[in-house]
């Protein structure tokens, strides 16, 4: 067992403590790819050898680790590649560590009575395709012919899902910092046909953003608005800023200019994402000074709503637009 999937339990936008549990990974090996929000892969073969652990100890450990030195909790899938630890992860719970054993046998065990669609990399259009003919799980396309699964997709889809069904993990973790985006993602109850409780949800998603690029002490270059439909079609679009920026007001004003451009005429919206890209450190940012004392104001008044959410808790202050 030489991979593992790990997923800390944060509370909501608390991705600023990623980097520090990071850290505590490192003290065991330096192969991590992190996985933000809240989650990261660490290939372990190299510490299995030095420290004359498996990886299950492993898992004890950081779990340990987290608790005691941060107070949270983590989830950990075990595998023999980054594929199957992943979907290991999916039946982990607290406390207790799923292994996927590194038998190929038992590998294609583990994955065969489940749906098609868990299959990294397997979209809605391509599950939709594999169930049409009847394999509807991962062991019926383990089972397939090569051939016949080239002809439903094409020759490289083809070759990989039969790979992957077969429990073959051909993947690698690729160590790297965290993420150079943040997202956050307002689902709606119901599909909700109101502009009013869209820009609601877009004014919340990008107050979230702008509070947790502070608190990573980031700005983004690029913004990003998906918004999701009733009939799972989705519309993307993205604007560079005028210069970097973490200032709630001035995302909040690019991303209703986003969603007023689509134009949408009483669209049965079923959930919308913001995407902040291009990060950068802060420090490194510059800012063109407007003199204007109202953007000033504005800017005070959200450090000091920042203190005070690092104090009392992240929803302890707010626009007002959203307190109903």
């Amino acid at each position: 067992m030489t991979i593992l999937c790990v997923r800390f339990q944060l509370p909501p936008m608390y991705e600023a403590a990623l980097p520090q549990l990071l850290g505590l990974l490192e003290e065991f090996t330096p192969v991590i790819e992190a996985l933000p929000p809240d989650g990261a892969l660490l290939d372990l073969r190299g510490a299995e050898r030095y420290f004359g652990r498996g990886a299950v100890e492993f898992a004890s450990l950081i779990r340990v680790r987290a608790l005691a030195l941060y107070g949270i909790d983590c989830v950990i899938g075990a595998g023999p590649g980054p594929m199957l630890a992943r979907m290991a992860l999916r039946d982990a719970a607290p406390g207790v560590t799923r292994v996927v054993p590194e038998d190929p046998d038992a590998a294609r065990e583990f994955l065969a009575g489940r749906p098609v669609a868990a299959l990294p990399g397997v979209g809605g259009a391509t599950a939709r395709t594999l169930c049409e003919y009847g394999l509807d799980t991962i062991g019926k396309v383990a089972a397939a012919p090569l051939s016949t699964l080239q002809r439903l997709t094409s020759a490289r889809t083809g070759r990989e899902l039969h790979e992957k069904a077969s429990g073959i993990d051909r993947g690698r973790v690729v160590p790297n910092a965290t993420s150079r985006s943040l997202a956050t993602e307002r689902p709606f109850s119901r599909d909700e046909l109101d502009p009013s409780r869209h820009r609601r949800a877009l004014l919340s998603a990008t107050e979230e953003l702008g509070t947790r690029l502070r608190a990573l002490e980031k700005v983004c270059r690029t913004l990003t608005l998906t918004v999701r439909y009733a009939d799972r079609s989705t519309t993307t679009r993205s604007r560079t800023l005028k210069e970097p920026t973490a200032h709630s007001s001035t995302l909040t004003d690019t991303a209703y200019r986003m969603y007023e451009a689509l134009g949408l005429q009483r669209a049965r919206v079923r959930a919308i994402a913001v995407r902040a890209e291009g990060l950068t450190p802060a420090e490194q940012a510059s800012h063109q000074l407007t003199f204007d004392p109202v953007d000033e104001k504005v800017r005070r008044i959200e450090e000091v709503a920042d203190r005070a959410r690092a104090k009392f808790g992240p929803h302890v202050i707010g626009p007002g637009t959203l307190a109903a």
